[in-house]
């Protein structure tokens, strides 16, 4: 199968990349840009591990197709930490809050907890927890996540003031 040439700005940088026209987002971010921090999980949509945002929209970037991109933003866990290596708030309450274990589905709650917070800024629990209804985690039973993500709320909103 003849490899498709596809542009798009990852994690705020131009790129340029080959792939396969039936290759997922998920398979290119990984296996082609080399970014190992979005994780596989199911590989059917039903877990959240590989989160990103594409163009403002969160996605399980393992059900949309790496030619998707073109011409698009793509922002994956690596892309939340800043150029001067500070951590995200949701970054650092995750860990401050211990709101992580195996760190497998991680990378997609904090995708996920990122597009809840631009779009409400002080959810609810309520909120939080249906807002990230879509990401499954066997490790951690979530209570510490909303409180990470409650926290990186607060930080967040203060730091616009």
């Amino acid at each position: 199968m003849a490899k498709v040439i596809v542009n798009a700005v990852v994690n705020g940088e131009p790129v340029e990349f080959f792939c396969e026209p039936r290759q997922s987002l998920l398979e290119v971010i990984r296996d082609v840009l080399l970014l190992t921090g979005t994780k596989e999980g199911c590989n059917d949509g039903n877990c959240g591990a590989c989160n990103v945002i594409l163009d403002g929209v969160l996605v399980d970037s393992c059900c949309v197709l790496g030619v998707e991109a073109q011409g698009k933003t793509v922002e994956t866990i690596e892309g939340l930490a800043g150029t001067d290596g500070d951590l995200h708030p949701l970054q650092r309450t995750f860990l401050d809050l211990t709101g992580l274990q195996c760190g497998i589905c991680t990378p997609g709650f904090i995708v996920s907890a990122k597009a809840l917070l631009e779009s409400n800024p002080n959810p609810s629990e309520h909120e939080i927890r249906l807002g990230l209804s879509g990401n499954l985690c066997r490790c951690t039973g979530y209570d510490k996540i909303v409180l990470a993500v409650q926290e990186a709320g607060k930080m967040l909103t203060e730091a616009k003031r």
